[in-house]
């Protein structure tokens, strides 16, 4: 199959990769119908982090091709939003609204790659959600923005109490601070000041 790969700073190319396959009885294998470049995929673009042949693609969504003998929440033919973080959705960690700490965590970006036609998704139970039915075309980019960017955003927001009679203020005005400023929004902030470096926005 085809898969994106970052060889070194500034130098990305699409591959050859072996079709990814269920190996533990927790996995699901994908078929990536849509994946986006995340603003962190920059780091190592610009040499800021490590860029060695990594596997690019941690936003994504699909449909489930196979699943292990251990998943029960998705099953093949299911239309799926992943996150961009594996977790096994039953560790204490997970089960406390930290996902991305989980004890088996694995970042899809680098490891897994998602900017690829598939992929093995690690502990599918607690990392992928089937939407009700295949979204239509109109829907993606967002379904694309729940795989990080409004988890983050909602996380922060949550992380900071917004809510009832509240003031929020949101550093940053990029997609997680935007993703902030609706989600304490929804969570009901009276006021919410969006603060950026950026005139523009």
């Amino acid at each position: 199959m085809r898969a994106v790969s970052m060889d070194a700073p500034g130098q990305v190319s699409v591959t050859e990769r072996e079709d990814p396959r269920v190996i533990e009885p927790t996995d699901a294998v994908v078929r990536l119908t849509a994946s986006c470049i995340c603003g962190s995929d920059l780091w190592p673009y610009r040499g800021v982090e490590l860029a060695d042949h990594l596997l690019m693609g941690h936003e994504y969504i699909g449909v489930v091709e196979e699943v292990g003998s251990e998943v029960l929440t998705v099953q093949p033919g299911d239309f799926v939003v992943g996150s961009f973080v594996i977790s096994d959705g039953t560790c204490e960690l997970c089960r406390s609204g930290y996902q991305s700490k989980c004890v088996n965590a694995e970042f899809v970006h680098g490891t897994i790659g998602t900017q690829a036609e598939r992929a093995r998704i690690p502990y599918a139970d607690g990392t992928l959600v089937a939407t009700p039915g295949q979204p239509d075309d109109d829907l993606i980019p967002s379904l694309l923005a729940a795989s990080d960017v409004l988890g983050t955003g909602w996380f922060a927001a949550d992380a900071a109490q917004a809510g009832p009679g509240n003031t929020v203020a949101v550093v940053g005005d990029g997609a997680v601070g935007l993703m902030g400023v609706l989600a304490a929004r929804q969570m009901g902030a009276e006021r919410i000041i969006a603060m950026s470096r950026h005139a523009d926005r």
